[in-house]
């Protein structure tokens, strides 16, 4: 079942308040949970505050949801908005905004191609159990990212695959100018004596990867490797939180099958489409343990 022209133009309009709303609250509750974990630390003990930087952690991983609605340019309206909250949140999750929309460009094209797609390329070994736990835990793609920053930064130049020859200086900028961020906050970090960089930034970002990762491989893998976006990718039926804090990614065949479809209106894509997806599950448990064992097949 496929949407006609006529409504999909109707579905593919952008508008900027939903991702300005969804934008305020979940920055909002980071930066709160931040404030909440620091007075409770300070107040408490460090023990009494770690359920709040649990808490923030899994928001701020999940910054990398407007991170990949802003690459595609439909979160909002405004095409500057999207630059700017773009960088904002790759900045936070250290992922390179440019970098990744050519990172997710080739994925879009290529998905569940072995030899092209950029997302099956860098996932990481899961032949053992501890392999495929440390797959799902993140850390392994959160130092992936930090070393390919570091590689562009400091070699000046990205051989990599899908970073096209045009857009090497580009990628190349960016790194640097992200890198002379995180120096100073690192100075800053040195200088105050302070930890804050550690328990408000770093320390929640890599706990928060813990729920993340597992979710990101729910999307593709054990799917097909057809061209079909109905056949290679997975859509998770779940509630409203999950939903809202995913900015309804977890319609993901949809979101494949009809790129030009801003979030919000992703809803309305699946009610249109639902009966022709092949991989869809009831729940994020189901889906994880369906990706957990397709990883486990293929060792």
């Amino acid at each position: 079942m496929r949407i006609d022209a006529k409504r999909l133009r109707e579905l593919s309009t952008r508008r900027d308040g939903p991702a300005a709303l969804r934008m305020a609250i979940h920055l909002g509750l980071v930066l709160a949970l931040a404030a909440i974990s620091i007075a409770v630390s300070a107040t408490q003990g460090f023990f009494w505050a770690i359920p709040f930087i649990a808490m923030q952690g899994i928001l701020m991983a999940f910054l990398f949801m407007p991170l990949h609605e802003t690459v595609h340019r439909t979160a909002f309206r405004t095409e500057a908005l999207n630059t700017v909250f773009g960088h904002l949140c790759g900045l936070a999750i250290c992922f390179p905004w440019e970098y990744y929309r050519v990172f997710h460009w080739a994925h879009h094209r290529h998905t569940q191609d072995e030899a092209h797609d950029p997302e099956l390329a860098v996932m990481p070994s899961a032949g053992s159990l501890w392999q495929r736990l440390l797959a799902f835990s993140g850390a392994l793609q959160v130092y992936g990212r930090f070393r390919v920053l570091l590689r562009h930064a400091l070699t000046g130049t990205s051989t990599l695959p899908w970073v096209p020859t045009d857009k090497r200086a580009l990628i190349v900028r960016e790194a640097r100018l992200y890198l002379a961020g995180y120096a100073g906050l690192a100075a800053a970090s040195l200088l105050f004596r302070s930890p804050l960089i550690l328990t408000v930034w770093l320390g929640p970002l890599l706990i928060g990867q813990f729920a993340l990762r597992p979710y990101l491989y729910t999307e593709h893998t054990g799917c097909g490797r057809s061209r079909s976006a109905f056949e290679n990718t997975r859509t998770t039926y779940t509630n409203a939180v999950i939903r809202w804090f995913a900015w309804n990614m977890p319609y993901h065949a949809e979101h494949h099958a009809y790129p030009s479809v801003p979030f919000h209106a992703l809803p309305a894509a699946n009610a249109l489409v639902a009966a022709g997806l092949r991989h869809t599950e009831a729940g994020y448990p189901r889906s994880m343990k369906a990706a957990w064992r397709a990883l486990r097949l293929q060792t």
